[in-house]
């Protein structure tokens, strides 16, 4: 059976990876991520059947989340960019490589979100819910704009954004 994954299971892999290695109720990650039990449990099944997250303690499978976010997720879920638009900073543009690269006058990627601070283009996020639970979760936040990086960066943004998910994603799952 295809493991199918959706742009959501990225979401939720990067929440799980943020729980540092605890597997909490499916009810509490739904609410973190404002998404439905069933989106979340359907989510896990396909995640475990990717060999991404382990099958009997539910805890993402470090290696095949890093290989999968810095060397797939792009090809599989390629970034998607739109018009000029309101919303949250996202890739170059937020923390943590926002101190670390200077945009050079272009408009800034941004979620598109009513409650953003930032004029910019839009790039799609992976999940409609994403602006909302990035805002409740800061490492979460840092996660999906580093993959957002990834996904849509140029070259020095992606090495710096390979660096430093890396480096987060061994501090949050090796505990």
């Amino acid at each position: 059976m295809a493991s199918g994954l959706l742009p959501q299971d990225v979401v939720v892999l990067a929440k799980l990876a943020c729980y540092r290695g605890e597997r909490p109720p499916m009810a509490q990650v739904a609410s973190d991520l404002a998404l439905s039990p069933s989106q979340v449990h359907a989510s896990l099944k396909r995640l475990e059947r990717s060999r991404l997250v382990d099958a009997h303690t539910g805890r993402p499978l470090l290696k095949a989340v890093e290989e999968f976010l810095i060397h797939g997720v792009k090809y599989v879920f390629p970034a998607q960019r739109g018009e000029a638009t309101r919303g949250v900073p996202t890739a170059y543009a937020a923390p943590p490589l926002s101190d670390q690269i200077v945009a050079d006058g272009e408009l800034t990627p941004v979620w598109p979100d009513a409650e953003g601070s930032v004029r910019g283009v839009t790039l799609e996020p992976l999940h409609r819910a994403v602006p909302k639970a990035a805002r409740q979760d800061p490492a979460l936040y840092a996660i999906l704009a580093l993959i957002d990086a990834l996904r849509d960066g140029r070259v020095r943004e992606r090495q710096l954004a390979e660096r430093e998910l890396s480096e987060r994603l061994r501090r949050l799952l090796r505990g």
